[in-house]
């Protein structure tokens, strides 16, 4: 029997729980102290735990797709600077192909915890920084076509050296942006919040002492082992295929796709990619990191929410995805995009294979984003909140134009939620709070009409969004949502409606964006529809009390109530005619 095995059960829940606490406290500091928005509001990083092997042992609830494949950053630590590691150091990466990072903007700060003179552990944050360099502010360079083309590159690096801050190091970081002020900042910010999480490591582990913490942190990799393995011995032997496809390559037509085998043998699982799209010229192309952090969010989403969030859960599992392909491209493909496509197509392909295979647990897609960042200067103010100060750079991204979530059987997709690969995580920020700092004036954010994937339990709808940008300003576009349905309907359900952008200017004049590009406008409105989610199950099973809710929500039309779901709602609108809904949907 392992030592792991003979460990207290009621002290190993408290240590995961202390440690999965710790890394949320990581998460309060940084939005406590951040300076920009896409960290104070939206909450765009997450902070993990890592053993001294480099094993993700912990993560926060923050963005699931940063945190899955954290443990190859701090491996690629390790490797780096074997031998060459003390207490006080911090490091920084971001590479994806030397350092283990999932795209360029997710910049990674990594403070090794000791105890006395003994590496214990790594405190990470992993945070999107607003603005890297590279050929389009904003880090989505719609345009790129190789990696460098996306911002700066950084190796493993050591930041602080036993305390001190390479002032070097940090001057070529700030002359590498175009928002200076703010990655100072949020710079600062990553490292306290590590530092937070470095004391309170320390703490749990003299506690527990140094002669048996590694038991336990064995102990919370092997439980959750355990757990998944149970996971996967319901699901009957066998393979299950699936795909997910790829209609661009950011710059022209493709049809290709994600595929995926699913094998089952037992408690043991294949995830194997052969036969996906080449990498393409886009930056839609994925690194290992991100390719792995995507599988495993796709399988710890669709099981039990009390599976643990950490990397021993895998050690059944292999993973194949070949060189060369869009889940595993050679340098110098493009990769920016990664971490929202193709990680959603990564996700769905699992998905679908699991829904074949354990079709009571099913789940609908969910749609695909159509925002991207808009970048400019806001005019300055003298001291006297008159013109005539210097202008201030700025990139903001527009959340608030989510999309639509699936359905599942029980609960609606919700109407309007951040991508995917956030799986709620991704908070939309507040748009008073917006138009104070950016020249903008919101001007309409409502959920849309009858366009949720239909079922038994709908599709999230996708919202109304405009917006008056009062400054010329530089665009990248990624609406991977537009034009083509981007989501599928689950156990009978159907997809949810597409996505849809217009640009008006002054002139009078309107323009329908692409999918993906770089562009300068004059001051513009902006009106985005966001497409809607995939719904669960058959419509004409929907009961009759929540269309009826839906219809005075104005979510759903009367005509569809009727002709979709079958349900006839009174003249007043204020209930549903029994008799009539009976009668048609007996036809």
């Amino acid at each position: 029997m392992s030592q792991a095995t003979t460990l207290d059960p009621i002290v190993l829940a408290l240590v995961q729980n202390r440690l999965d606490h710790i890394a949320r406290q990581m998460g309060w500091v940084m939005t406590r102290t951040a300076r920009s928005p896409i960290f104070s509001q939206s909450h765009d990083f997450s902070c993990f735990i890592a053993d001294p092997d480099g094993i993700l042992v912990s993560q926060a609830d923050g963005i699931p797709i940063h945190t899955g494949g954290g443990g190859f950053a701090v491996r690629a630590l390790l490797r780096d600077f074997a031998g060459d590691i003390a207490d006080g150091d911090v490091f920084i990466l971001n590479d994806t192909y030397t350092a283990g990072g999932n795209h360029l903007p997710d910049w990674v700060i990594a403070r090794p915890v000791f105890v006395g003179d003994q590496l214990i552990a790594f405190a990470c944050n992993r945070a999107h920084q607003a603005d890297i360099g590279g050929g389009a502010a904003g880090t989505y360079n719609s345009e790129a076509r190789e990696i460098f083309h996306e911002g700066i590159r950084l190796p493993v690096m050591k930041l602080i050296a036993e305390g001190d801050t390479r002032q070097d190091i940090w001057r070529l970081l700030m002359i590498n942006t175009r928002t200076a002020e703010a990655l100072d900042g949020d710079l600062r910010a990553m490292i306290g919040s590590t530092r937070i999480g470095a004391e309170r490591i320390a703490a749990l582990v003299a506690e527990l002492g140094m002669a048996r913490y590694r038991d336990y942190f064995e102990g919370i990799l092997a439980h959750a082992n355990r757990a998944f393995r149970r996971c996967i011995a319901a699901i009957p032997d066998g393979d299950y295929y699936a795909e997910e496809a790829i209609d661009n390559d950011c710059f022209e037509p493709l049809d290709d796709a994600i595929r995926v085998r699913l094998g089952v043998r037992g408690e043991d699982l294949e995830v194997d990619f052969t036969g996906s799209a080449p990498q393409i010229q886009g930056f839609k192309n994925s690194s290992v990191a991100n390719t792995w952090s995507a599988v495993y969010m796709a399988l710890l989403s669709y099981f039990d929410p009390d599976l643990p969030r950490n990397e021993g859960a895998f050690r059944n599992m292999t993973i194949t995805a070949p060189e060369g392909s869009i889940v595993n491209a050679r340098a110098p493909a493009a990769m920016t995009m990664n971490t929202v496509f193709v990680a959603h197509e990564i996700v769905h392909a699992i998905w679908k294979t699991l829904n074949q295979a354990l079709p009571e647990r099913s789940c609908a897609g969910w749609a695909k984003a159509i925002h991207g960042p808009t970048s400019g200067r806001v005019p300055g103010q003298g001291s006297d909140n008159t013109s005539g100060g210097d202008d201030s750079p700025f990139v903001m991204y527009h959340w608030n134009a989510a999309s639509g979530g699936g359905g599942v059987d029980g609960r609606d997709g919700f109407n309007q939620i951040g991508q995917l690969t956030a799986l709620g995580g991704l908070v939309l920020p507040n748009m008073e709070t917006y138009e104070q700092l950016y020249p903008m004036l919101f001007k309409r954010q409502e959920f849309r009409t009858d366009t949720g994937g239909p079922g038994a339990f709908r599709g999230g709808t996708g919202c109304h969004y405009e917006v008056q940008v009062q400054v010329e300003a530089d665009y990248s576009f990624r609406g991977e949502g537009l034009h083509t349905p981007s989501c599928f309907g689950a156990a009978g359900g159907e997809a949810g409606a597409v996505g849809e952008m217009e640009l008006a200017f002054a002139d009078g004049g309107t323009e329908q964006p692409p999918k993906y590009a770089v562009r300068h406008y004059q001051p513009l409105t902006m009106r985005a529809a966001s497409p809607g989610g995939g719904g669960w199950g058959d419509a004409r099973q929907r009961a009759s009390a929540s269309v009826l809710r839906d219809v005075r929500d104005e979510v759903v039309s009367r005509r569809a109530a009727e002709e979709v779901y079958g349900v006839v709602i009174s003249a007043d609108g204020k209930s549903v005619d029994q008799a009539a809904t009976a009668a048609l949907r007996a036809r």
